[in-house]
C-alpha cells in the first residue's frame, strides 16, 4: 500500500489512551499512522466476516 494516497483523519481520545498507544507503537516499531491503519483494517475485516455469518 505504499503508493496509496493518504488522508488526514483527526480524532479526540483520552490522554491516557493516546499515551498507551504511542508506547505500543514504539514497542512494535510502527508509526502511529501505520498502527491505527492496521488496527482499523483488522477490525473492519473481522466485522465483515461476522456480517457474512
Amino acid at each position: 500500500m505504499p503508493d496509496e494516497k493518504k488522508q488526514q483523519f483527526n480524532v479526540y481520545l483520552p490522554p491516557e489512551l493516546v499515551r498507551a498507544v504511542k508506547h505500543r507503537c514504539i514497542d512494535e516499531g510502527l508509526s502511529l499512522s501505520a498502527f491505527v491503519e492496521n488496527i482499523l483494517t483488522e477490525y473492519l475485516e473481522s466485522a465483515e466476516k461476522e456480517d457474512k455469518k
